[in-house]
């Protein structure tokens, strides 16, 4: 039985819209139905069964656009499974786990979801905006520090618990 799954992301310059592709590409790989988006174009997530959302961090905060998708969806993504993770950490912090910003740990409590998979993001001079990105795009912080490995470990581990759940429909949010 596969289930239907969004995959919605808030990326500024792009380095989170690719994890989501991969995540996505994992997921279908697994025998799920799944639709990636920006946040900016869903509408309902009625359809969906499972959601994974990410979002670009940036000086320890998530996207507006994710927060609002939270804030909106909260009450429905309750009754679905849920992950987060968020992208941002360039440099030696790349692979350092990044908490949480407080008013997006607390609606990932509210919505029963656990705490967001940090991976690295990506900084380059062409795609970087605004002059603190531009700045650091021009340091030794500059490049793409995304693990693929690590991405498709994480989108299988989901895999895996999303069939789980299909056998055991009474906890929705194994991980």
């Amino acid at each position: 039985m596969s289930r239907k799954v969004l995959v919605a992301y808030a990326s500024k310059m792009g380095a989170t819209a690719g994890i989501a592709e991969a995540v996505g590409a994992e997921l279908e790989r697994g025998g799920h139905q799944v639709d990636v988006r920006e946040v900016g174009k869903v509408g309902s997530i009625e359809q969906y069964d499972v959601v994974v959302l990410g979002s670009a961090l940036y000086m320890r905060r998530w996207r507006p656009e994710a927060v609002r998708f939270l804030r909106k969806h909260s009450d429905e993504l309750r009754e679905r499974q849920v992950w987060l993770f968020h992208s941002g950490p360039v440099g030696a912090d790349r692979d350092q786990p990044q908490k949480m910003p407080a008013n997006v740990e607390r609606l990932a409590h509210r919505i029963g979801a656990t705490s967001a998979m940090t991976f690295g993001g990506r900084l380059e001079p062409a795609t970087a905006k605004g002059f603190l990105a531009e700045r650091m795009a021009r340091s030794d912080l500059a490049g793409d520090s995304r693990d693929w490995e690590t991405i498709q470990a994480w989108a299988s581990d989901l895999n895996a618990a999303i069939h789980a759940a299909e056998a055991a429909p009474w906890n929705r949010h194994l991980s």
